[in-house]
């Protein structure tokens, strides 16, 4: 399944994704795409229904973030192997963990707004991760049964922030629309393999990032074995689990950094696409 928020900012509505890529409305079945509903029992019944029974939504209304009422917004640092070797640093014996800000979070269309001051604004395509069941002291082994499935996020960053301004990564992480979600969760049944799943990002139709998660240093089972082992995952938190080359900081001969009406496109294998137009906070 394909499951999609729908909206105004604040006032979104569940909906599944038909196999003619309309939206048709959960709210007769599910007040919102929560951790709540994101167990295998609450997902089969959804399942169970026919989508050419549900209403069709009408117009194309705006998309939110694909989970509501995100627990923990969790993020892994330098886990592409290409993207480590652009930035120079060192492969990281254990995943890097910082955490972004829910306020942060934002539907996949919407604007990113740069704060005042930004001057350093990057992207980061990353391949999210949804808990759908609660995940303590997990082995590699069962750790994908904890998911309840993927989509995309954009890492939004501001290097001064991040690196100058003194303390964790969490500050240029965290300002408000520095994280796209969405437009999809997609059950994980309908993934057969998350380390195996192309990804690009575009800004003005340039192709800045190219990558596939095969790449990735620590996987998606391995990074929530190891999360599990530090603290409890619960149904609703979302991992993202690093981005691959091309970021803006990486870019030689010099940085390439956002500029107010700049876009970004990007798509993940299966996942969708996003695409946000910049704009400068007033």
């Amino acid at each position: 399944m394909k499951l999609v928020r729908y909206g105004a900012v604040g006032s979104e509505k569940p909906a599944l994704l038909d196999d003619a890529g309309r939206l048709r409305d959960l709210s007769a079945h599910v007040t919102d795409i929560t951790g709540g509903i994101l167990d295998e029992g609450s997902l089969d019944r959804l399942r169970t229904l026919d989508p050419t029974t549900l209403p069709l939504v009408e117009g194309t209304p705006r998309v939110g973030a694909c989970v509501g009422n995100i627990g923990k917004f969790l993020c892994i640092g330098l886990n592409y192997s290409d993207h480590a070797a652009e930035t120079g640093a060192a492969i990281p014996e254990h995943p890097i963990l910082f955490f972004k800000a829910n306020s942060a979070i934002v539907g996949p269309n919407d604007d990113v707004v740069m704060p005042r001051g930004s001057t350093h604004t990057d992207w980061e395509i990353e391949l999210g991760v949804v808990i759908g069941k609660t995940a303590k002291y997990v082995s590699k082994e069962n750790a994908l049964d904890h998911v309840a499935g993927y989509c995309i996020v954009n890492d939004v960053s501001e290097r001064h922030f991040q690196t100058q301004l003194t303390g964790q990564w969490t500050k240029g992480k965290s300002c408000d629309t520095f994280g796209p979600t969405g437009p999809w969760l997609v059950t994980r049944d309908e993934i057969e393999d998350p380390q195996n799943l192309d990804m690009a990002l575009e800004v003005n139709g340039q192709r800045m990032q190219t990558g596939n998660t095969a790449t990735m240093i620590f996987s998606v089972a391995e990074i929530i074995e190891h999360l599990s082992q530090l603290f409890t995952l619960h149904p609703g938190d979302v991992i993202s689990t690093g981005t691959p080359p091309g970021v803006g900081m990486g870019t030689k001969p010099d940085p390439v950094y956002l500029k107010e009406g700049d876009i970004m496109d990007l798509r993940i294998a299966g996942l969708g696409r996003q695409r946000q137009k910049v704009r400068r906070d007033a």
